[in-house]
């Protein structure tokens, strides 16, 4: 009987705290404090940053490849921090990304392209010197 009673005020403990971090926006504005929002683009991204800085947000997709940002306005100052250190990962990123695969592909076939005519009229200009 006691084991159950114990067992009976843990789930009530357990249902009664609030969830930390990502979270959806209904539960986000059930925690009774002001929210602010802010837009952004890379949400995985700003996911890695924000669990270093224990923040509490939420994600609403307002179109593609578009979403806002809500969190508490307590929380300001560590989603300041950690939306600075989004916005520096962001622009890296941006400066040296990649080329797909497949562009890579498209740009060598068309260097071939270009250059074996060129290797071909080499060939016939050296076989009309000869002559």
């Amino acid at each position: 009987m006691l084991q159950a009673a114990g067992g009976q005020i843990a789930k009530r403990h357990r249902a009664a705290q609030r969830p930390h971090g990502r979270q959806s926006v209904k539960k986000l504005m059930a925690h009774g404090e002001n929210i602010n929002s802010i837009e952004v683009e890379a949400p995985r991204l700003f996911d890695r940053m924000a669990r270093r800085f224990n923040v509490d947000y939420a994600f609403y997709k307002t179109g593609p490849d578009k979403y806002l940002l809500f969190f508490k306005a307590g929380q300001a100052d560590a989603v300041t921090a950690c939306f600075e250190s989004y916005s520096r990962k962001l622009l890296t990123q941006s400066k040296f990304r990649r080329i797909p695969i497949r562009e890579q592909l498209k740009q060598a076939a068309e260097r071939l392209a270009v250059e074996k005519p060129r290797a071909k009229e080499r060939v016939k200009e050296a076989a009309r010197e000869d002559r």
